[in-house]
């Protein structure tokens, strides 16, 4: 019996080809790792996987899921025929998860798809909470309270919870510690052999490495077998000495909500030109600590400064020299784009309104930064770029800032090697050229630090 099946499956936004007579098909159990570069059209094969497509694109071809076709279809039809039987985990957590309701309850309620009775429900929906490996006590969190690993993971414990058929997953372990996509993966596997069919789109050997199936790759808008799956890349790469001169400097930094603390006197310092990696399992305080030294969520007590200039606990209340000092790449790259403005003019927003730069000057900036880390942005809106394009215009965007200090939060998460390694290299050079100071939140070890820095349940070691 075959739950998915596409054949000839062509996508295409206007004039530009996505995907060309892509065919696959899944049984129950199978487990198919579709590989391929960002922007190589992984996340237009997910969702076409479940019969949608994101704005401006058409598909055309063949997508039957459990023997009924999906392309043609109302929106009402589609979800008749998808609930219970398809689970789609996108990239991004902030498309599943509902910012105004705790996760628990919304758990609660997409169970009922397959299970009657509040006991029932409540029981499934906890049993999905343990099955994604998250903690009980998570239920009543809003996702904001959640890290972006949590938020990752509570959004696969939404498409868990429904006991699909068939499991679609865009980029699973980005924004994941090494221990919790270990997790993940036996996870995924033990679904596997209790007769779940994964399409898993990724690029992440590793993760292809740990389960078990068929390969793939998407090369030139087709879908062509890859018979092996090569060792992780390495780059040939020696850190540079730290310069001395501090730029940025962090005292006794605390950060409460309520009666939790999630960062607890943490003091920090970053030379001018310095490359630091903050770690850290998901939870630990990560985002949270960019976010403070950014202004977005007020410190309770401590204070940060930059070129001995102290900054305002509120980014509101910061002048335009100092939101410009530090600029933070939030690890939800789509979520931090306005869907219905073109992504060029965004990216060039930054110098116009922090360097006071000419819109028509801005732009060629914006321009000429996408262009060296390989994106073409001109004419796109956020939902026609990939996932990893977006990171790629959201570091762009700060980097227009020429900022002193550059967080960086899980901005490879969504990059093949080659992208990566790009990024890494432009990311070097502004530093060499503007003296700025890099704090790289990342579990990617492509990244060659001047050190490495640990935040262990909020407390910060070296």
């Amino acid at each position: 019996m075959t739950v998915l099946e596409i054949s000839g499956l062509s996508a295409r936004a206007g004039d530009t080809g996505l995907l060309d007579d892509v065919s696959l098909a899944l049984e129950p159990g199978r487990v198919l790792v579709v590989l391929g570069a960002s922007g190589s059209g992984k996340t237009t094969l997910g969702l076409a996987a479940t019969g949608r497509a994101r704005p401006g694109i058409a598909l055309s071809g063949s997508i039957r899921l459990t023997g009924s076709a999906l392309l043609g279809r109302t929106a009402a039809e589609l979800r008749r025929i998808r609930a219970g039987v398809v689970g789609h985990l996108p990239q991004q957590p902030s498309a599943v998860l509902d910012p105004v309701r705790r996760c628990g309850p919304v758990l609660a309620e997409l169970a009922a798809i397959r299970h009657r009775g509040r006991a029932a429900r409540l029981a499934a929906a906890r049993t999905a909470l343990v099955d994604a490996g998250l903690e009980a006590d998570l239920w009543r969190r809003f996702p904001h309270q959640l890290s972006g690993g949590q938020q990752q993971r509570m959004a696969l414990a939404t498409t868990l919870v429904t006991r699909p058929e068939v499991l679609v997953l865009d980029e699973p372990t980005s924004g994941l510690d090494p221990e919790s996509r270990a997790v993940l993966a036996a996870r995924l596997l033990e679904l596997s052999r209790s007769g779940t069919a994964l399409l898993v789109l990724t690029h992440d050997l590793a993760l292809a490495r740990a389960l078990p199936g068929d390969v793939a790759e998407l090369r030139d808008h087709r879908l062509v077998p890859r018979e092996n799956v090569p060792g992780r890349e390495s780059r040939d790469e020696t850190p540079s000495p730290s310069p001395s001169s501090p730029v940025l400097v962090v005292r006794g930094l605390t950060v409460r909500a309520g009666r939790t603390t999630l960062l607890e006197d943490v003091d920090l310092e970053l030379a001018a030109g310095s490359r630091t990696a903050l770690t850290g399992v998901s939870g630990a305080g990560k985002t949270t600590l960019a976010r403070a030294l950014a202004g977005l969520t007020p410190p309770s007590a401590g204070t940060i400064e930059v070129d001995g200039v102290r900054l305002p606990r509120q980014a509101r209340r910061r002048e335009r020299a100092q939101l410009r000092a530090i600029q933070y790449v939030h690890q939800d790259s789509r979520a931090s784009f306005d869907e219905f403005r073109g992504v060029l003019d965004q990216v060039a927003d930054t110098a116009c309104l922090l360097r006071g730069s000419s819109r028509q000057e801005a732009r060629l900036e914006a321009a000429e930064v996408l262009r060296s880390l390989g994106v073409d942005a001109d004419g796109h809106r956020p939902g026609t770029l990939s996932g990893g394009q977006l990171q790629r215009c959201a570091v762009a965007r700060a980097l227009l800032a020429r900022p002193r200090v550059l967080i960086c939060d899980e901005v490879t998460s969504a990059l093949d090697a080659v992208s990566r390694a790009r990024l890494l290299d432009v990311l070097t050079a502004a530093m060499s050229r503007h003296g700025t100071a890099l704090l790289m939140i990342s579990h990617d070890d492509a990244f060659a630090a001047d050190r490495t820095l640990s935040l262990v349940e909020g407390r910060l070691s070296p």
